[in-house]
């Protein structure tokens, strides 16, 4: 009898003790593998949000003309950026809660197959009803894929390398710009438009099979609710996060989304030269993005206050001194280099401030930013279609203006007061 009941205690300690053994069978596996296997996953799901990215914003290269072949005006065509963004907000949450329980790999590489398949229809749509429908595709893969990726790298690779490793990531965002939109205008420029998605559909497509071949299995370790977004949407900070994402995305997207048609009716540059330019800021956002990347670790309100002055500088003097080529570009360098470093300073500052739920923190950064960045198309749209580009670029300088207000912890301050002054009541 005692020897079976030694044999039972000793087996509920065994099961005790398989939690743990099971959470950390994960990290032992990361170190265990090859680390030019690790960064390999880390540049593969870098790719797929280069991919991503480059498919979401490829129409500001090409606006005048996919809206000149559906006879569609610049602040209609605009819909094609709204779509993306209004779809990803929502899907963010949704298909993370739904999908709690499923391998991150597998979401991955359904998400990947589904951009191929928005840019298979884009490619071939004889209506503009029919791209706004790639369009709400491309908007579900954004929400699935982000909200997973962007809190992925410390599952890929050991905890030293984590922080490099989430740069190597969001450098996917001004790569976006530096490769993708010009490329993509280029090719458009030089084959129709339709071209452009028939190459993103490629590379998409080649970008599923390294997925594939290099992440290992990711299964699940948090089981994310509805009940545990909402209880991170109260955690210290994330309100104050929400707001500086709101501003910042907004005059963002506002305003460059309209920076072909600015380019052409106020500095009056050709198609070639508008390449050159998306080319100078796409370089200039890789430099702010890893800049970024280097100071966010200590003070990530103080870098995208930081951001957000360059972004506010430049659309503010865009209006008078992008009349002339070499002023546009002077800054269009300056703009790059503030947003480049805004995605890895939200995202930060949302891991900081739900430390405990790395997806929740994603979840909210993916949700906010593309709802956010459809707004601000959306607006942008409406102001550029009864105004003029230039009126989109003060309004946006000035929104820009409001994350300083954020940053500087002034709400914070206030709503600290005012909880201390209810709760003495």
């Amino acid at each position: 009898m005692s020897q079976s009941r030694r044999i039972s205690t000793d087996a509920i300690a065994e099961l005790e003790r398989m939690p743990t053994v099971l959470d950390s069978s994960e990290a032992l596996a990361t170190t265990i593998r090859p680390p030019m296997l690790r960064w390999l996953a880390v540049v593969a799901v870098m790719l797929g949000i280069f991919s991503i990215v480059t498919t979401e914003i490829l129409p500001i290269g090409l606006l005048t003309s996919i809206g000149a072949d559906f006879t569609v005006s610049d602040g209609m065509a605009g819909l094609m950026m709204t779509m993306p963004g209004l779809l990803a907000a929502v899907a963010a949450p949704l298909i993370t809660v739904a999908a709690a329980r499923i391998d991150r790999k597998l979401l991955l590489c359904a998400c990947t197959l589904l951009l191929v398949l928005a840019n298979a229809v884009a490619a071939i749509a004889p209506d503009f009803w029919l791209v706004l429908i790639s369009r709400v595709l491309i908007g579900i893969t954004i929400g699935g894929y982000w909200s997973i990726a962007a809190g992925l790298a410390g599952r890929l690779v050991p905890p030293e390398s984590t922080a490099r490793a989430t740069a190597v990531i969001f450098a996917s965002v001004p790569l976006g710009s530096v490769l993708g939109v010009p490329a993509g205008t280029f090719v458009g420029n030089l084959a129709g438009w339709r071209a452009a998605f028939v190459v993103l559909g490629i590379l998409s497509a080649g970008v599923l099979l390294l997925l594939l071949i290099a992440l290992p299995p990711l299964p699940a370790v948090q089981v994310v609710r509805l009940s545990t977004l909402r209880a991170g949407l109260r955690g210290n900070g994330v309100r104050s996060a929400l707001l500086a994402t709101f501003f910042v995305v907004l005059a963002q997207f506002g305003t460059y989304t309209y920076v072909t048609p600015f380019l052409e009716q106020v500095t009056g540059v050709n198609a070639a030269t508008i390449t050159v330019l998306l080319l100078i800021y796409g370089i200039a956002g890789i430099v702010g993005n890893f800049l970024g990347g280097a100071l966010v670790g200590r003070r990530p309100r103080v870098t995208l206050a930081c951001a957000a002055a360059l972004m506010a500088c430049a659309t503010l003097l865009l209006p008078t001194f992008g009349r002339w080529e070499i002023g546009a570009g002077v800054l269009l360098i300056v703009w790059g280099v503030g947003y480049g470093a805004v995605p890895v300073a939200v995202q930060t500052w949302f891991a900081n401030a739900v430390r405990d739920t790395p997806e929740v923190a994603s979840v909210l950064f993916t949700a906010s930013f593309q709802a956010t960045f459809s707004l601000g198309a959306l607006v942008g749209g409406i102001i550029v279609d009864r105004t003029s580009p230039s009126t989109v670029m003060l309004l946006g300088g000035a929104t820009a203006l409001l994350v300083l207000v954020v940053t500087s912890g002034v709400i914070d301050a206030r709503r600290t007061i005012r909880q201390a002054e209810l709760h003495d009541r």
